[in-house]
């Protein structure tokens, strides 16, 4: 930036010397033919002049958006200082961890755009114990600071605690009938959601996270979690081979996922982004488990499976690392700096319907 400045400096300088010489040029000059040359050579000169002036400009221009956009890109997407664990994905979408990214950066920028983020969260049956605690914890540390519209899916309004929410937070409880078996309430999110986004929150939102109720909010989830689809690695999978992730591998599943294919081993319990993009995975999901369920097939990990399925062809655009989505606040890791997001400790048995 400096030197482009020196050289537009010196530019300007060598411009006005030469006008001040013509200048002088044309007071001597008497004959009409003396003058025509110099009136020619004053419009070269201003030509040259406007050329200078916008190169200049350009150049300038050019090496603060390179700089910014570096500077910028090292902040947003992760270039900070962590060797340690893969901060970006082979189709090059930052995976985001503790140091990756500036949040005072982050934060100002998207405090500017007045978006609103949409979180759907179902507690039917017993996982209405679990509510409490998630509202208060998501108070504390879930996109603090901006506008979050939280949507609950129960079958017990009643059971819904009353928990002060902060400025421009808001809470929706909308009542859904019971269901037998947990693999139905959870299966049947995707088409939830899908009518969701499509009914109401076309105009209510800009972002949207599904989230599980069994859980417990730790640390800061902000808005370097925002993108256009956004996954979250499954914190069993995260450091494993992998032959190890529990795909769906029967070809007559709809979530079928070959031997060798996969990217990465995605949670169910955790994934967001846009309206749009959202709406395509659950609707896709929605379609392929009515193709399972009239060809008598579940897939083994329920929808987790099928949305694994659809991230392996329709790539995440962001991916969280297992500190937003953690199995159980007393597992440790190196690679895990702080729990943002955590399942609670519980008994499946006690709190499952058909256990």
């Amino acid at each position: 930036m400096y030197y482009s400045l020196r050289i537009v400096t010196s530019f300007f300088t060598a411009i006005i010397h030469i006008l001040h010489s013509t200048n002088d040029g044309l007071r001597k000059s008497s004959s009409v033919q003396d003058q025509a040359d110099m009136t020619m050579r004053l419009r070269q000169i201003f030509y040259v002049f406007l050329l200078g002036m916008f190169v200049g400009l350009s150049l300038s221009g050019l090496i603060y958006w390179g700089f910014t956009s570096i500077w910028f890109g090292n902040h947003l997407t992760g270039n900070l200082g962590r060797t340690d664990v893969a901060s970006v994905t082979p189709w090059l979408a930052p995976i985001v961890w503790e140091g990756t990214f500036d949040s005072r950066v982050i934060d100002s920028i998207y405090k500017q755009q007045n978006i609103t983020i949409a979180t759907t969260v179902f507690a039917l049956g017993k996982y209405t114990r679990f509510l409490k605690d998630f509202l208060e914890s998501a108070e504390e540390h879930y996109f603090v600071g901006f506008r979050v519209h939280f949507y609950l899916f129960t079958d017990q309004p009643e059971e819904v605690p009353n928990v002060k929410l902060g400025q421009e937070r808001y809470l929706t409880v909308k009542t859904l009938p019971s269901m037998n078996r947990w693999q139905d309430i959870s299966m049947s999110r995707m088409e939830i959601l899908e009518k969701l986004i499509e009914n109401e929150l076309a105009s209510e939102a800009d972002y949207i996270f599904c989230l599980d109720v069994d859980t417990k909010f730790y640390g800061r989830w902000g808005v370097e979690s925002l993108g256009r689809l956004v996954g979250v690695i499954h914190p069993w999978f995260f450091n494993v081979p992998r032959f190890l992730f529990t795909y769906e591998h029967r070809p007559k599943s709809q979530a079928y996922i070959p031997a060798g294919k996969g990217d990465f081993y995605y949670t169910g319990a955790a994934f967001g982004g846009s309206l749009k993009d959202v709406h395509n995975l659950t609707k896709t999901c929605r379609e392929q488990m009515n193709i399972d369920t009239a060809n008598s097939i579940e897939a083994l990990w329920h929808e987790e499976s099928h949305l694994n399925k659809y991230f392996l062809y329709n790539k995440p655009s962001k991916l969280l690392s297992p500190e937003y989505l953690w199995r159980d606040i007393s597992m440790s890791s190196g690679s895990v700096k702080i729990i943002r997001f955590s399942h609670v400790a519980k008994n499946n048995a006690e709190v499952r319907p058909n256990l």
